[in-house]
């Protein structure tokens, strides 16, 4: 947190709520933006166990916090405990986003847009494209929802088939070209494939597939914001490879927007998250 940035009594406060929580890099990207515009608010992580979640909702209005971002594992859970949901992230089923509008909770879903804004940026196009997401959690929920307008075909696979199976079923109401994977053998077949899993978080993680039957030219997206042995493994393959960050600095974007009403200078964000990235590699 830079000089220009001091706490006082009127300091609006936002953050983010996960379990774990220590690896997040959105502190340093908002306390950049908000720096840099000479904005009164303050950006902290808070640890909050699954058990205390709705304890935690309810300390947004009692402590009369602006805004809060969700993250692993709290995304679709926290819908039980907000006054509103935005139309698209009832429509996802997972929430990123809490804003506190006069001690009303709204939930809001940012990650799907950002998704999109980072393809964009990679200058991939997804349209006429046949795309595998793996995971059926909260972020593949997101992701899905944006793809399914644009991609050729979607295909999910998950562990548990009951959640994949209601996803597909869900996203066929919006176009009827979504099909349920049970099978990852056969991953040299999709145009794109996508990692919406925590595997690669740590390096102990085994890889979420098998990658040799990948081929070049691939596209290979992790959702995960570093570079993972996933990642690493398509690019031997001559992949295209794109890591989460940029899907998390576009959701932090529009999050911003959100609270503040102001759009956020992106390269400040960009480059703070950058810096907050060499930070953590050199103490590891």
């Amino acid at each position: 947190m830079g000089a220009a940035l001091k706490i006082n009594g009127k300091t609006k406060i936002t953050g983010i709520i996960g379990w774990p929580i220590e690896h997040t890099l959105s502190p340093a990207m908002h306390n950049a933006a908000y720096e840099s515009l000479s904005l009164d608010y303050c950006y902290v992580p808070f640890p909050v166990s699954p058990d205390a979640l709705e304890d935690a909702i309810n300390a947004i209005k009692a402590l009369n916090i602006r805004g809060i971002n969700v993250t692993v594992p709290h995304k679709e859970n926290v819908m039980a405990y907000l006054d509103e949901i935005d139309t698209e992230a009832a429509c996802i089923g997972a929430v990123n986003t809490i804003v506190n509008t006069e001690g009303r909770i709204i939930g809001y879903n940012t990650d799907g847009r950002g998704f999109m804004q980072s393809l964009a940026e990679s200058t991939i196009d997804p349209g006429a494209k046949d795309i595998l997401i793996i995971g059926a959690g909260g972020a593949a929920r997101a992701v899905g929802y944006s793809l399914v307008k644009k991609a050729k075909s979607l295909s999910l696979f998950g562990r548990t088939k009951e959640r994949v199976e209601k996803l597909v079923h869900n996203l066929n109401t919006i176009k009827n070209s979504v099909l349920s994977c049970n099978d990852l053998s056969a991953v040299g077949r999709y145009h794109m494939i996508i990692n919406a899993t925590p595997l690669g978080l740590r390096k102990e993680d085994p890889l979420p597939f098998d990658t040799s039957s990948l081929k070049p030219g691939q596209i290979v997206y992790d959702l995960i914001y570093k570079k993972t042995r996933l990642l690493e493994q398509a690019s031997k393959k001559r992949c295209v490879t794109v890591s989460g960050l940029g899907m998390l600095l576009w959701q932090g974007v529009f999050a911003f927007e959100l609270w503040t009403g102001r759009m956020p200078d992106v390269d400040v964000m960009r480059n703070a998250l950058l810096q907050a990235m060499k930070y953590i590699r050199k103490f590891k």
